[in-house]
């Protein structure tokens, strides 16, 4: 439980804005329940649309603002957690998968006024039982956050949800233009070694984005204004572990307060005791309860990026021909909000009850089933940081923005993981070959030997004196000093 018996006015208030996507809500959340255990006063700032979805979600009435998803938390371990929501700048019901160029626009060009206002009105409210305002933390990607700090005399800080490798590349984009291996007519295709902290990469290991020959697309717009932004921060909040990317972490702290402070999860592990899930979640223990151990592969491709409908059916035939059990999430959008069966005809009745196929699901809970062999993945950072905690090898088939850079710490240095395909395309034989390697050959029992001892750093990391632990207590000291010195 909180310490909260000091002067109200020698508590740190921070203001929190997470990412309106669930892969940056997850950590959000949780490092919100954590810096608030750490005698922080957090308000908690949900967009409308996201409110509205996990409401949903959990059968609440949609869009009650006054359904405060820290309730529970706040009761049981007497945290100082405060919650309001703002408009992302489009209706709370407008289909933002289906018109994601759209959402992204109004979070570039919109979004930061509905801020601004809240903002002001949070820090304006001070009161005997509200500590002042002492810093803004916000996902990295917005584009706005140091001006809004700057205008209202708070210190910035940036909360990056994804490894300080993918952190470092976007950093460090004018390096790339100006080596020719980014936003050129003749893009170089050698290895990039010229980045501070990375040895070596190569082009098509970089993110999607980077990899992108017309970058004149809202995302990278985004991308462009965000890392113009972050270099305005006062202190940078990175969700991974010192010892996984050592020298790329000390390479970033030469130039700013960088720690690194992961990996965060909920407290528990298994349960969340906040509701971060923006779809309704299927219940997988019964029928997982009754495979053997290591059996089952787990397959989810994650929560925002999509399938082609080609991907998708060679995906599941070679699921088919596999002969293994699986549970697979497949969301209603996975290729399009317009195509709500993707799966060839027959395929649910041709694996039968070897399979388990569901809209969504605790992916921490079945990571945790003894029953998981496997997860063929999209990559997603959190999927990678769940599954090493989990110790479940991965297979992957990275599809969109970081998880390309994730899947090369993935199979290329730590080896905890193998590619699904070499191409950007895949077949169903490489698929049920390459299940069959991860789920039973000597690779992916190589996979399994290489991820307990990435287990083991995790564990440690989290120990009272281990790095992450360390860099947490770090930053609040810097934080506090920072704030008695304005």
């Amino acid at each position: 439980m909180a310490n909260n018996n000091i002067n109200i006015h020698e508590k740190l208030h921070a203001i929190f804005i997470a990412y309106p996507l669930q892969g940056h809500l997850i950590p959000s959340v949780h490092l919100a329940i954590k810096l608030a255990s750490q005698g922080f006063t957090i308000t908690y700032i949900n967009t409308l649309s996201v409110h509205n979805q996990t409401s949903k979600a959990q059968s609440h009435t949609a869009g009650d603002k006054n359904d405060d998803i820290f309730a529970s938390v706040r009761k049981s371990a007497g945290l100082d957690i405060r919650y309001t929501t703002v408009s992302d700048g489009l209706p709370v019901d407008f289909d933002r998968s289906l018109n994601h160029d759209t959402f992204m626009a109004a979070l570039v060009h919109v979004f930061s006024a509905h801020v601004e206002e809240v903002v002001g009105d949070i820090v304006g409210s001070s009161s005997k039982n509200t500590p002042p305002v002492t810093c803004l933390i916000a996902d990295t990607f917005f584009v706005w956050p140091s001006k809004v700090a700057k205008k209202f005399g708070l210190l910035y800080v940036s909360y990056w949800t994804e490894p300080a490798l993918v952190f470092t590349l976007y950093y460090h984009l004018h390096l790339l233009r100006n080596n020719g291996h980014f936003a050129c007519p003749d893009v170089r295709e050698d290895s990039i070694n010229y980045i501070p902290g990375i040895k070596s990469i190569e082009p098509k290991d970089m993110t999607s984005y980077l990899q992108d020959s017309d970058t004149s697309s809202i995302c990278h717009q985004l991308i462009f204004k965000a890392f113009n932004d972050v270099r305005g921060a006062d202190f940078v909040l990175c969700n991974t572990i010192q010892e996984l990317e050592r020298d790329t972490i000390s390479a970033l702290q030469n130039d700013m307060s960088f720690y690194a402070i992961g990996p965060i999860f909920p407290i528990g592990f298994a349960k969340s005791s906040v509701a971060t899930s923006l779809w309704s979640q299927s219940d997988c223990n019964h029928w997982l309860n009754s495979k053997p151990n290591g059996s089952v592969l787990y397959v989810s491709f994650g929560s925002y990026a999509h399938l082609s409908k080609q991907d998708l059916v060679e995906i599941a035939n070679g699921l088919s021909s596999s002969n293994v059990s699986f549970v697979w999430v497949l969301r209603p959008d996975i290729v399009s909000s317009d195509d709500v069966d993707p799966l060839p005809v027959g395929f649910r009745e041709e694996v039968g009850d070897r399979s388990m196929i569901i809209p969504w699901c605790s992916q921490i809970e079945v990571l945790a089933h003894r029953a998981i062999g496997g997860f063929l993945t999209h990559c997603g950072w959190n999927s990678i940081l769940e599954s090493i905690r989990c110790e479940v090898p991965l297979l992957c088939f990275p599809l969109l923005t970081d998880q390309f850079t994730n899947r090369k710490l993935v199979v290329d240095d730590w080896k905890v993981g193998i590619n699904l395909s070499n191409e950007t395309s895949v077949n169903e034989k490489e698929v049920s070959d390459n299940i069959s390697r991860l789920m039973g050959g000597k690779l992916g029992n190589d996979c399994r030997k290489a991820i307990k001892e990435l287990r083991m750093i995790m564990d440690n990391s989290l120990t009272p004196n281990g790095s992450s632990n360390r860099n947490l207590d770090q930053f609040i000291k810097d934080l506090k000093t920072r704030t008695r010195a304005a």
